[in-house]
């Protein structure tokens, strides 16, 4: 058997706000659709499943992220996650320069959750709290390894 990873699913609050902070960070929109009906209450095993939806891909790629704003049932608003809870943890992406990143995600309102550290010498890295409370890492490989 083989695996492949198709992408990464996230229900989100507003999904213009969260696709322009996904965009603005790199990644672009290759589609968009609104789907409902017997289908996708059978495949997300919720009666009455509406939702809009945008599918994102990094620009090497291979990695694709899918956002979904529910129209119906009513979205459920929960506490946002924290680092150390079991679940959902965070998605993760590889910049070219943290700080240009960084500048894009506070034009959101995004910004880290306590500053940004460094790996071994290998990674610059931080967590910033991103649209509908996604966690979201920004990772700059340092050169001088």
């Amino acid at each position: 058997m083989s695996i492949k990873l198709e992408n990464v699913g996230i229900a989100v609050r507003d999904l213009e706000a969260t696709v322009s902070f996904f965009t603005d960070l790199g990644l672009t929109v290759i589609g968009r659709d609104e789907v409902q009906g017997e289908w996708t209450d059978t495949a997300v095993g919720l009666d009455g499943n509406h939702a809009r939806i945008a599918m994102l891909q990094t620009p090497d790629g291979h990695g694709r992220l899918e956002l979904f704003e529910y129209i119906h049932p009513e979205a459920i608003e929960s506490e946002p996650t924290r680092p150390n809870e079991i679940g959902m943890h965070r998605i993760a992406f590889s910049v070219d320069n943290l700080d240009d990143a960084l500048a894009i995600a506070a034009t959101h309102g995004c910004f880290p959750l306590r500053g940004v550290a460094t790996y071994e010498d290998i990674y610059k890295l931080t967590y910033v709290r991103g649209p509908s409370g996604i966690i979201v890492m920004l990772a700059e490989e340092l050169k001088n390894n």
